[in-house]
């Protein structure tokens, strides 16, 4: 945080390696369960081990990027791990990023190493030609040149020694104008929020997680992964969310972790039941708002009440429903152990009392150091007295239970991912026979929110596939409109300003059941 004093620097081991990935290392306990096989503590020490190994090899100084755009594997994750051992920062992308996306973030960041799967590079290699990096190729069935580049490395390695307020991971957010904003997470930052998730989820050795988030997200990488692996846990590391899947595993699981859109699917499927459930002693929901129509019909399916959490890429988790005690349907809970959170006025700052919608603002160990070369964002995110603005809507009850009603930016989340309504505008407005666009989400029961565009013509008409068409090489599928429709005109008020509530109002039945 902006005036978090740097911690001494002399005699430090690698702080998140020693909490997280450093103990017993030699373990035969089973730490990774794939649909092929299993993975113990000590192969995937090993495995991550010699990936180290390589990186320090090929010139990876601490503090140097490790950038990777490939489909979730064993070896990807353990070049999480790798790159942590090795003191260099891990930044994962988004695997439906296209090219033009792609160049933007390696452009940001300068990672010394970058790593991507092989249809990826034989797209963007001609995009990222005069990016200065170190390539490598790594496929989901875990070929690759990095697979090649480590066959003769040592199985053994000693971590780089990494301080508290060293940076571990970037992860790129977006900000109102669409633009993208590298969040800096530090070693203290990952390391107290899982030690905070371990005592407020009851998460020991015993526990088995059944995990089918993305592993370039908050969610699926810095609270599924390192929770897991600090508690010496196992995981049921499957590469994809399909109710199918989820029910087949899941007898096998103590915990899940999803987002909302998982379990609308699992109640669409008639085999879910109280049966298949019945190992399971914790359902976690996070990334987006769970409706209390979903919490309420997943408790009468099997009886397990879904624990919901709020958090952001800049704070990790920030709240939480009680493990024991009432987990209260529309709510996120209360701030967790360590957290301090306030409601504070829009336009003034001043700090509301309960039961008034205000921003929520927080502080502590959770909350991220800052922008990555933004100092100007960064300030402008944090108050004079270091809470930093996290701009969702919100109000808190007088038990202390929060309640998000909105965000004060435009911003969608669809499927727990952030997507940026200007950039979308943007490429709309390119195109010759638009005048003007706006985009907005709209409840969604699978998603949460899906993506809506309101377009207006000039005189020459248009097609929505063909504005879709053009969308297709330029967004990543996440961000693409499902909804197209055409407008006379945009709502404005008397400052000229389009008025999004008013085409939420208008469009927000378009995707019910």
């Amino acid at each position: 945080m902006l005036t978090t004093k740097i911690q001494e620097r002399t005699n430090l081991a690698n702080v998140l390696y020693d909490k997280i990935f450093g103990a017993n290392v030699n373990s035969e306990k089973i730490f990774l369960k794939t649909k092929n096989n299993n993975i113990s503590y000590k192969k995937f020490t090993e495995l991550s081990n010699k990936i180290a190994n390589s990186l320090t090899r090929n010139g990876l100084q601490p503090g140097d990027r490790v950038a990777i755009q490939a489909e979730k594997s064993v070896t990807q994750l353990a070049v999480y791990a790798a790159t942590i051992k090795a003191g260099g920062v891990y930044l994962p992308l988004n695997t439906a990023y296209t090219a033009n996306e792609l160049k933007y973030f390696i452009s940001d960041a300068r990672p010394k190493i970058i790593i991507l799967d092989e249809k990826s590079f034989n797209l963007t290699k001609e995009n990222l030609s005069d990016i200065e990096a170190l390539f490598f190729t790594l496929n989901q069935d875990e070929s690759g040149s990095l697979i090649d580049s480590i066959a003769p490395c040592s199985t053994k390695f000693s971590a780089i020694s990494r301080g508290e307020e060293d940076i571990a991971v970037i992860m790129y957010t977006s900000g109102t104008t669409g633009k993208s904003k590298g969040a800096k997470l530090c070693h203290r930052n990952l390391k107290t929020n899982a030690e905070i998730l371990e005592k407020s989820w009851m998460f020991t050795e015993n526990d088995v997680l059944l995990h089918m988030l993305p592993t370039y997200h908050t969610h699926g990488l810095l609270v599924a992964c390192n929770l897991l692996a600090m508690v010496r846990g196992s995981i049921i590391f499957l590469p994809k969310f399909t109710s199918q899947d989820a029910i087949k595993w899941m007898p096998s699981a103590t915990t899940m972790m999803g987002v909302p859109t998982f379990y609308t699917r699992l109640l669409d499927d008639p085999k879910f039941d109280k049966k298949v459930s019945k190992n399971i002693r914790l359902f976690i929901s996070g990334s987006a708002p769970l409706s209390t129509e979903t919490h309420k019909m997943f408790k009468k399916r099997c009886g397990h009440s879904i624990l919901e959490r709020y958090g952001m890429t800049e704070t990790n988790m920030s709240t939480s429903n009680p493990y024991s005690g009432a987990r209260k349907a529309g709510t996120i809970g209360k701030a967790l152990p360590g957290v301090e959170i306030r409601i504070t006025d829009q336009a003034t700052g001043e700090v509301l009392p309960d039961g008034n919608t205000g921003v929520i603002e927080q502080k502590g160990d959770n909350v991220f150091l800052g922008y990555w070369e933004m100092p100007k964002k960064t300030l402008d995110a944090f108050t004079p007295d270091n809470f930093f603005i996290t701009g969702d809507l919100a109000r808190r009850d007088k038990n202390g239970y929060i309640t998000l009603v909105g965000r004060d930016s435009d911003m969608i989340i669809s499927g727990g991912l952030n997507i940026y309504p200007k950039e979308i505008e943007n490429l709309i407005d390119e195109i010759d026979e638009v005048l003007e666009s706006a985009v907005i989400g709209v409840p969604h029961p699978d998603f949460g929110e899906g993506v809506v565009a309101v377009v207006v013509l000039k005189e020459k008409l248009i097609y929505p596939n063909n504005i879709k068409n053009t969308l297709q090489s330029k967004l990543a599928k996440f961000k693409q409109p499902k909804f197209i429709t055409f407008a006379e005109n945009l709502p404005r008020n008397a400052m000229g300003k389009v008025q999004k509530n008013v085409l939420r109002k208008q469009y927000k039945g378009l995707f019910k059941k």
